[in-house]
């Protein structure tokens, strides 16, 4: 793919039909040529931040193989651009496209901490671990502008609630003082995203992310500081990650992290177009290779919706991926293992402090 086709600093390429839509925009190419002959700028490749206002921030997670039982998510889109991500179908119902729309139209819940509030005060609420985000990374570069994962944050913190966190950002590292705080009474587990050890390979699979080495810098820091840190080798995907879960497992452990997990990429709805699209430009040479082994990971699609089968995928190449994540827990994390968040604590704090009587 040539430097002057790229659009750079974005994983998807191009934006794809929205499948609830009748018509469709298509950008020919012989407009493009047109624009370049000329010196016009056809796409600006700004990102865009909406305000949207949901009436509820936290969701009940019914899928039973996702490991979580409520999810909130600040944010709807991601600048981070994964090629890979299960979230960009998520931006279809909000009338965009899974393509360049999810990385550059980030739709911003402002009334999130005060929804969050509403919640953890309703006297019928019990603590339930909640998952920041259970879609989209809520420490993505928009977080930067609102903050509002820290005013969540603060709100945890000051109802005694337990949360969870995915990321794949180094920025968790500015709220390092609510953290410990939150460890201290066993309140906080972090998740960190690392798909590669090799920056070329994080380039292309996620353009906007922290560096590798940033990333397990964050492992050690957090771990360093009594937060418990599982880390996410996911997804992973043949013949470009799948050689690296040993090593990944290695680093990850010496960082400080007490437990790994794994996924075999799955590209559902529009993120098969998107991947497929985007690995022909940027890898054509083994193209073909890694999206027929996929296949092979999923009865020959590259879809797969099933619950206790789509995480693991079936096949040999799957078996094998999946072997080697058990010999990699074996190897590097016997005697580690996740702490169960305190969910005891909230019910006395239930108006932001402790209840004497």
């Amino acid at each position: 793919m040539s430097s002057k086709s790229i659009i750079k600093g974005r994983g998807a390429q191009r934006n794809i039909h929205n499948r609830f839509f009748e018509l469709s925009h298509e950008m020919r190419d012989d407009f493009l040529e047109y624009c370049h002959k000329e010196g016009e700028v056809v796409d600006k490749n700004k990102t865009q931040y909406l305000n949207v206002f949901p009436k509820t921030i936290v969701n009940k997670v019914k899928s039973p193989d996702v490991g979580m039982a409520y999810s909130m998510d600040m944010y709807q889109g991601c600048e981070h651009g994964c090629i890979y991500c299960y979230a960009r179908n998520s931006h279809e119902f909000w009338g965009f496209s899974a393509g360049l729309d999810f990385e550059r139209k980030i739709l911003v819940k402002k009334d999130a901490p005060k929804l969050l509030e509403d919640l953890l005060k309703k006297k019928s609420w019990k603590a339930h671990t909640i998952v920041m985000s259970g879609n989209t990374d809520c420490y993505q570069p928009a977080e930067q502008k609102f903050q509002l994962t820290r005013k969540c944050l603060e709100l945890f913190l000051k109802y005694k609630h337990p949360v969870a966190i995915i990321t794949k950002n180094a920025l968790i590292l500015r709220d390092i003082e609510i953290l410990k705080a939150l460890a201290e009474d066993n309140l906080i587990s972090v998740n960190i995203s690392i798909t590669s050890l090799s920056e070329d390979t994080r380039r292309i699979l996620e353009p906007r992310t922290a560096t590798i080495k940033r990333r397990l810098q964050t492992v050690k820091e957090l771990s360093d500081n009594g937060i418990p840190v599982n880390v996410m080798l996911a997804p992973i995907i043949p013949s470009i990650n799948s050689h690296e879960i040993l090593p990944m497992a290695k680093a990850v452990s010496e960082a400080g992290a007490l437990g790994i997990a794994h996924t075999v990429v799955r590209l559902n709805g529009a993120i098969g177009e998107i991947f497929s699209d985007w690995i022909k430009k940027t890898l054509p040479d083994r193209a073909d290779k890694v999206l027929h082994q996929i296949e092979n990971c999923h009865g020959g699609t590259l879809n797969e919706s099933r619950y206790g089968v789509r995480m693991r995928g079936e096949g040999q190449i799957a078996k094998q991926i999946n072997d080697l994540m058990a010999l990699a827990r074996l190897k590097y994390f016997r005697g580690k293992t996740m702490p169960k968040l305190n969910t005891s604590l909230h019910e006395q704090y239930k108006d932001g402090q402790m209840k004497l009587f």
